[in-house]
């Protein structure tokens, strides 16, 4: 048995960190989800940007939508439903098998809306509607204002993949805003099942303190804020509070383990993958992490909810002069940042193709540029 099906078997969900057109038109992700047991899928505004900016493949979509007068966001988000619904098509064996646990893709709205709650709550609702699939999540950022906008999609139905999650603090408030929307649901009579997960990024801790503390502490910052979270997920889930949710019918949001890409040449690059085994998580790994951890992984001892050891780990960062609340938040803000970087150069990218592909004729290759 692979190693990427003994996680599974675990009880963790692996899921593909990446999307391109190619993947789907080549039968790769259709590979991975045979022979890897990728059961998920999640997209970002970074990932659009290198897929449509690197390659051809969506060349002929976008001089097809240029000549019906799309452009701009429209243009880009007709591209990215229509790659996701292909990609909800593929995972819904998976998604119907486990009853709506699994199986899900994940588009972002966009982040320019990232301090606005309420263009962020519309967006999610028109996005969710437009690619009319039952297993596709909107992606919206645990920031103050995405916080609102989480409990007012859940409430509105939109199942809802919070990401941009840094700490256990902002993985709670992540989980009390989906509560609060379920309960407004049981309040008003609506069915309370709405799916949602919590996204909690993980190697971008550790690349942030990198020579700025001892050797002996490399690499161990994000699995120990990560460590720290799952404990405060799993203590959340045997609360009364969420046993009376549990009770009315509403299903756990699952704590999703992010940015799991070894970010240090020289450390392991399954380093996160093995660290982080736990029943009930997810993870979402780069393309090259998932390869790797097939050819060579093993999954590590799985995590306990009641683990302390993190605490011992963090309690050294904090004593070598590691703020890991305001890093956290900074964390979170500069994510923010290279997210609405990356959509700008998306829609710059599209601006230009446009242009040069107005006049030009349609290509069928998909080759990435040199």
């Amino acid at each position: 048995m692979n190693a990427t099906r003994q996680l599974h078997d675990l009880g963790q969900s692996l899921w593909l960190d990446n999307i391109t057109r190619g993947l789907l038109d080549d039968g790769t992700l259709k590979h991975y989800i045979d022979d890897l047991a990728v059961t998920g899928l999640t997209s970002n505004p970074t990932i659009f940007q290198k897929a449509i900016q690197g390659t051809t493949f969506y060349d002929d979509a976008i001089a097809r939508k240029t000549g019906q007068g799309k452009s701009g966001e429209a243009l880009f988000f007709e591209l990215a439903i229509e790659d996701l619904t292909r990609a909800a098509d593929l995972f819904l064996p998976a998604h119907q098998a486990s009853k709506g646990l699994d199986g899900w893709v994940s588009l972002e709205v966009s982040p320019l809306l990232a301090n606005d709650a309420g263009a962020t709550i519309e967006a999610a609702k028109t996005l969710h509607a437009r690619a009319a699939r039952p297993n596709l999540f909107i992606k919206i950022p645990g920031t103050p204002a995405g916080l609102k906008a989480i409990e007012e999609s859940i409430f509105n139905g939109v199942p809802i993949n919070v990401t941009l999650l840094f700490s256990r603090a902002q993985y709670l408030a992540a989980a009390q805003a989906y509560m609060r929307g379920v309960e407004r649901r049981i309040k008003a009579g609506l069915e309370p099942d709405v799916r949602c997960v919590a996204s909690l990024f993980v190697s971008r801790w550790d690349v942030a303190v990198q020579n700025k503390v001892d050797a002996k502490l490399k690499d161990r910052l994000g699995i120990a804020i990560a460590r720290d979270a799952y404990t405060a997920y799993r203590a959340l889930l045997a609360s009364p509070e969420w046993k009376k949710l549990a009770d009315a019918g509403v299903r756990p949001q699952r704590l999703l383990w992010a940015s799991t890409g070894t970010k240090d040449p020289k450390s392991s690059d399954t380093l996160y993958i093995q660290a982080l085994t736990a029943a009930d998580t997810i993870n979402t790994m780069p393309e090259k992490t998932l390869l790797a951890f097939a050819d060579h992984g093993r999954p590590g001892e799985p995590l306990k909810g009641g683990d302390t050891s993190a605490q011992a780990v963090l309690a050294d960062f904090a004593a070598a002069g590691v703020d890991q609340d305001a890093l956290a938040r900074r964390l979170q803000d500069e994510g923010t940042d290279a997210f609405d970087q990356s959509w700008r150069t998306l829609l710059e990218c599209i601006e230009s193709k446009s242009a040069a592909l107005k006049t030009a004729a349609p290509t069928h290759s998909g080759a990435s540029k040199s």
